[in-house]
């Protein structure tokens, strides 16, 4: 549950990066406004996602690699 949710949170940071790369517009200030703080606790949620996910790099399920 935790990974899927963490995915989620990355794509969602990675759809705003592209929107900013792209567009020049960061589509999470649009709606929440720039500087608030619940679109500072949605980046911090994002970032929170990005850590978890480094761990998926690390993680051995059981999987055979032969």
């Amino acid at each position: 549950m935790w990974d899927k949710l963490a995915l989620i949170l990355v794509i969602i940071g990675a759809l705003n990066w592209g929107c900013v790369g792209l567009f020049q517009l960061d589509l999470i200030a649009m709606l929440f406004g720039a500087g608030s703080v619940l679109s500072r606790v949605i980046y911090t949620l994002v970032a929170v996602g990005g850590v978890w996910c480094i761990s998926l790099l690390f993680r051995d399920r059981g999987r055979d690699h032969t």
